[in-house]
Order: structure tokens, then sequence, then C-alpha cells
């Protein structure tokens, strides 16, 4: 996430780290490094330079420059006021009984796609859902939106064939009584704003009384998505952002600039093309990765989404009594891949950010598994059968090599010597325990 931005950063605490005392003359130049990196990040001019004054005022305290640690400590003012800039705390929806819900945002900013992920987060939390298509402009939207709500088992309102009434469809829905606790309503966008639709979406917001107005935007346009903001902003008064696109290249600069231009929270960020890959917009777990302190908080919370606590116990059982097969292995395979991108996991780790080689091989990942799903179940539970004849079998099943068949087959063995040891170890403390009692 804001890989160009976060290394630059990281490049410059680490060498604000490593004086043991720091001068005005440091931190100033540190602070330049920090301006210019911004900049270049997208981060709009004024935000960057309100932000460069707010640190420096802190950092050039005496409570720094006289700490034991100054380098840490000016690295914990700028993750404090990146918190800030970004928004502070996580701002929550505003439910309400039969709540409404408006999402608004350009063409090709997401917000079909958006919606359902909403849907299907609000679905996770006990909410029960529904979704509205109103982008009569685009009929391959309509269908877009039914399929994604088929998928998620959310139901979906559909306008009649030929209508073209955004305001008699939105009638129809309220008029169309379901069993469910909040409307999401998908709107029409435009390729770049004009009065129509903003006219459109005045008489929309009029006639709903939505509790919340999210604006959908794309954080890798940058700067055009700030103004883009800004303008739905003082037509709307939209309620917040969601950001989406944020597992991609994106500068960072979209996501640092709007809470401060528009004043509005940003509430979810997606981070991936699937539908659970959307989540609560936490500004001070953005600022940590950014800064290189992983969120170790979201990746808990992600792992706990994604292993059923008796899978998780199981797993712990084979674990200790150093009986993990491949069976476990392709288990634990299939928890991982629930949590996401593993690329996005590692990433949530402390230091791991803007490690060098940390891009994951996603083809190489399917070729293991592969693999494993090519053996029979008595060779996934007895790997020790698994003879030249056996693994040539799997090869030619698997579509890969027996070399690859072979090193993954190494690789494992190895995993299980370590587990072997680390039971030793365990047994060697607990003696040394009793010996000591």
């Amino acid at each position: 996430m804001f890989p160009q931005l976060s290394e630059k950063l990281q490049e410059v605490f680490k060498e604000l780290r490593g004086h043991g005392t720091l001068s005005e003359a440091n931190i100033e130049s540190a602070l330049r490094q920090v301006r210019l990196a911004l900049l270049e990040a997208d981060v709009d001019f004024q935000v960057a330079k309100r932000f460069i004054t707010q640190v420096k005022e802190k950092a050039l305290g005496e409570t720094v420059l006289r700490s034991i640690t100054p380098g840490q400590q000016v690295v914990k003012i700028f993750h404090d006021e990146l918190s800030a800039l970004l928004g502070g705390d996580a701002a929550p929806l505003r439910i309400e009984d039969r709540t409404r819900i408006l999402i608004v945002g350009l063409n090709g900013s997401g917000k079909t796609t958006s919606s359902a992920k909403l849907a299907r987060l609000l679905q996770k939390q006990g909410k029960s859902p529904r979704l509205v298509a109103l982008d009569l402009q685009r009929p391959a939207a309509i269908h877009q939106l039914a399929t994604l709500g088929k998928e998620i088992d959310v139901p979906v309102f559909t306008p009649g064939p030929g209508e073209g009434d955004v305001q008699r469809a939105a009638a129809a829905a309220l008029q169309d009584e379901k069993p469910t606790d909040i409307d999401i309503f998908d709107t029409a966008g435009r390729q770049e704003l004009d009065e129509s639709l903003i006219q459109e979406l005045k008489e929309l917001k009029d006639f709903l009384e939505p509790q919340e107005i999210l604006l959908v935007v794309d954080a890798a346009t940058g700067q055009q998505a700030v103004s883009v903001a800004t303008h739905f902003n003082d037509a709307l008064a939209i309620t917040g952002i969601v950001l989406t696109k944020l597992d991609g290249d994106a500068r960072g600069g979209a996501a640092l600039s709007m809470r401060e231009v528009t004043g509005r929270p940003i509430k979810f960020a997606g981070t991936g093309e699937k539908l659970d890959q959307f989540e609560v917009f936490v500004p001070e777990r953005l600022a940590g990765r950014i800064l290189g302190m992983g969120d170790v908080i979201g990746l808990v919370e992600k792992a706990a989404e994604a292993v059923e606590a008796e899978d998780a116990a199981r797993l712990e059982r084979k674990l200790r009594t150093a009986s993990f097969d491949f069976n476990d292995f392709l288990a634990q395979f299939k928890m991982m891949r629930r949590m996401g991108p593993l690329e996005n996991v590692l990433g949530m780790l402390p230091g791991m950010s803007n490690m060098q080689g940390l891009s994951i091989d996603e083809k190489q990942l399917k070729r293991t598994e592969a693999i494993v799903l090519s053996m029979t179940k008595k060779e996934r539970t007895h790997p020790d059968i698994l003879n030249a004849r056996r693994r040539q079998r799997i090869a030619r099943g698997s579509g890969c090599t027996v070399t690859e068949v072979n090193d993954l087959l190494r690789r494992f063995d190895q995993m299980r010597k370590m587990m072997k040891s680390a039971g030793k170890m365990k047994n060697m403390l607990k003696q040394l325990q009793k010996l000591h009692r």
C-alpha cells in the first residue's frame, strides 16, 4: 500500500534513528525530504505544507531534542500527525431503522462493486442489507449489481424494463417492502462531473433523505480524486468517502489529502477485486503501515475471520505433536488464502512492508496447491510412501516437473523436522521446570 511513499519515509526515519542526538538542522533536513516525498505522492500542496508545519512545531520541542531516543520520538510524532491527517479515529456508519445509504461517484470508480462489498460487510455484522439499482444510464450496471447480489445472497431491487426516471425507480424500491435493515442505492455516474449528474443526485437526495451519502473514489487518480471529492461534497454534503484500489500502485496522495481538503472522513477502503477485500478505514492502522510499523491488530482480525476456532485448535494439536501432514498443509494453505492476497497479509507485519523480495508469486502458490491436490488421501497422510513412481504420477497430474515435486517434499520434510525439534525443546523445558520445583 503506497510503496513509493512508504519506502521514502522509512529511509528518512532510518537516518534519523541513526543519530544519537538530534539537532534542529537534522530535523529540518528530514522534514525537507518528507515534504518532497509527500508532493511526489500527489499530496495536495497546502495539505503537505500544513502537515510539515505541525510536525516541525512538535519535533523541535525540548522533550524530543533532550530525549534518550530522539529519532524514535520524531517517528512517533509523524505517526500521530499522519493518523490525525487521515481522520483520527475510524468513522462508523450512522445506522438507524431502515437506514438508506446513497452511493455516488464517477464512472469507473467502483461504485457498483463497492455497493456489493458494503452489503457483504454489513451482512457479516448481522445486518440485513438490500441493494437497489438506480444506475439507469448503464443497463450493464443493473445486471452487474443483480449478479453480485446473488453471489453474496443479498436481495437486489431492479427497476422495470425501460424505466428512465431515477426518482420514480427509487419510489418503487421503497414501496417494495422487504424485511431488510439497510437499503444501499447504487446511482449513475459520468465520465466527468457535469451539471445534469449533480442535479439528478440532488433531487434523489432530497427524495430519499439518506442517513449516509458515500462518495466512491479511485485512489489511483491522485489530485483529480481530491477535486472530484470537493465538488461532490459542495453539491451533496457527503457523509463519508470510500477509497477503492488501495491495493494497486496508488501513490497515496488522494488518501492523505481527502480528509483534510473535504473535512469528510474516509469510512471504507477497497483492498482488492474480491468482494471480501473491503474493510473499515482505520487511520491509525494505515499510518502504521505507511511508516513500516505494520498493522498487527488488522492481521489478527483477518485471521479471526478466516480461521474457524475448531480448525485452529486441531492445527495447534497437530503442530504440538509433530504429526503435521499434507492434509493439514492443504487446510492451512486454504486458511491463508481466505485472508486475502498474501502480499497484503505480509505487508501488515511490522518491518515487512518494504522488504525486498516481498512480492509473492501467486502462480507458484497455485502450482504448490496443485501438487498436493494431485496426491491421494493416503499419500497426503503418509508422505513417506512417495517413491519415484508416485512422484512422477503427481508431477503429471499437477502439470509440474518431478523436480518441483521433489523440492516441495524436501521443504515439507525440513518443516516437520523443525516441528519435532520444537516439540523436544518444549519437553526439555518442562523437565527443567519440574527439577526446579
